[in-house]
């Protein structure tokens, strides 16, 4: 579900006027992405429906899923989508916030686990989820995906062979689903940590991510050529400042929603009367 096209996402869409920020064009790739997500998720409810009339989808999970679509709208086409293609790498950025951490906390409470359950009914593949979902798991997988992606080299071939950039887009995604999967797993099969095990894990699963971005706000060469080329959209913000920026958003906002997340965790912990095991998601398992 990323931009099919020339070169990062085609020509450069900056015209006489400036950076057209009510352009919204859109993009076939995400189009079809988002169509078939959503007729897949509403064939299931419709199915699960007919089957068990008593266990429906509850509606707020339907909105959860929803609105984990509109966060890939939002994040993969219009203006988000072009300023990171095309010109500010701290617009990257943004747009990987979203990737990571808007998406996959919907997607995962927004899909019932009825829905999951055949992917792992085959035990070598319940095997190998549980090996990547859980927390060490999960720590290394989504780690390993985002600091690779953001080394210069690979970065850089992503942002000139647009074939590259749609593969690290999906790595992304993938990688930024099983890391919240240890917290949010909608799947007994899978299932979520105990809490402590999730406070812990909240807590040291995003350092490497904050060091990749201190290196990149600290670094005094531009990392990232690609966007020295482009036109400026604010001539304030040169392609250092951009590069800096970009650093600090991974770093204060990314970090954040970690420290945020293990609060949260905390009192659901503590509602629960301080046990130590994880309390599934709403629902009984046959509704899930």
């Amino acid at each position: 579900m990323a931009h099919v096209g020339p070169g990062p996402a085609g020509p450069s869409p900056l015209g006489p006027e400036g950076f057209d920020w009510t352009s919204w064009p859109a993009d076939p790739g995400v189009v079809a992405g988002l169509v078939v997500l959503s007729a897949a998720y509403t064939a299931a409810v419709l199915w699960r429906r007919r089957l068990a009339p008593e266990a429906r989808v509850e509606p707020l999970k339907a909105v959860s899923f929803g609105g984990a679509l509109l966060v890939l709208v939002a994040a993969l086409t219009g203006p988000i989508h072009d300023l990171s293609d095309y010109y500010l790498f701290s617009a990257h950025m943004i747009q990987h916030l979203l990737l990571v951490f808007a998406m996959p906390p919907l997607l995962l409470y927004g899909t019932p686990g009825f829905m999951l359950r055949p992917l792992v009914r085959d035990a070598r593949l319940r095997q190998l989820g549980r090996a990547l979902t859980r927390p060490v798991g999960a720590f290394a997988t989504f780690n390993v995906v985002l600091v690779a992606w953001h080394l210069p080299p690979l970065y850089n071939l992503a942002m000139d062979q647009h074939p590259f950039h749609i593969v690290g887009h999906l790595l992304m995604m993938a990688g930024s689903v099983i890391l919240w999967w240890p917290v949010l797993s909608p799947l007994d099969e899978l299932p979520r940590a105990p809490y402590p095990i999730q406070m812990l894990y909240l807590f040291v699963v995003g350092l490497p991510m904050v060091m990749v971005a201190i290196f990149i706000s600290m670094a005094d060469s531009l990392l990232y050529p690609y966007y020295a080329a482009a036109p400026r959209i604010w001539p304030q913000l040169t392609p250092r400042a951009d590069q800096h920026l970009g650093g600090l958003i991974m770093w204060i906002p990314g970090g954040m929603v970690f420290l945020v997340a293990l609060s949260v965790v905390f009192f659901r912990w503590q509602s629960a009367g301080g046990d130590d095991v994880a309390v599934p998601l709403a629902g009984a398992r046959h509704g899930r």
